[in-house]
């Protein structure tokens, strides 16, 4: 299935456009509900989404690793980097931060160097799995004390992107599918705890 050509793009290829596309708009999303003044997002977790992938894109590009690979990758760090950056010169853009959610961006700090020296490609896979959780509990108990100040859409944006990207995954091993099913769960738990807060107050 994943092998037929559609105007020159495989499904595959295909699937990376259309969930880079949605992507985009989940960010364009938060950033309008930014300036409205409803949501406020903790820069711990943008920070980090986006540090994190356009470090990775930068590594890929390195070894002329599969460009289409790439441009997922990169997508995953070019929406939060738009709403972290937003964040800035909209005003009161963003959420106060505590000592927990610099606690948090540290650990996932570590974690990344950890990620960025780590020889095994299993140990690098579950430090960058590591260092995502450590960025996004932050939202996660922000979201689930306070959902007004998230975007519902961003979250289903979240979740569909990386549910529509396991099909395309070529072979289930730790090394290609370990990280896409975390990020699976780490968006399923995003969107239900913001859910729920709309829920609620309904």
């Amino acid at each position: 299935m994943f092998d037929s050509v559609i105007w020159g793009l495989s499904v595959a290829h295909w699937l990376v456009v259309v969930s880079a596309l949605i992507s985009l708009s989940g960010a364009v999303a938060y950033i309008r509900d930014m300036r409205r003044g409803t949501s406020k997002p903790n820069l711990v977790s943008w920070g980090l989404w986006a540090f994190a992938p356009l470090i990775a894109t930068g590594a890929a590009l390195s070894i002329n690793a599969d460009h289409w690979s790439t441009v997922r990758i990169f997508m995953a760090g070019f929406g939060p980097l738009l709403v972290f950056s937003a964040a800035f010169l909209v005003k009161q853009g963003y959420w106060k931060l505590t000592g927990f959610d610099y606690g948090c961006g540290a650990l996932s700090l570590v974690a990344l160097a950890a990620w960025l020296v780590a020889d095994s490609p299993v140990l690098a896979i579950l430090l960058a799995a590591i260092a995502d959780l450590l960025a996004t509990l932050p939202t996660v108990i922000k979201a689930w004390k306070h959902p007004e100040t998230e975007t519902l859409y961003t979250y289903f944006v979240g979740l569909f992107t990386a549910s529509i990207v396991i099909p395309a995954i070529p072979v289930w091993n730790i090394e290609n599918a370990a990280f896409q099913v975390y990020l699976l769960v780490a968006n399923l738990a995003l969107f239900g705890v913001v859910l729920r807060g709309y829920l609620r107050r309904s």
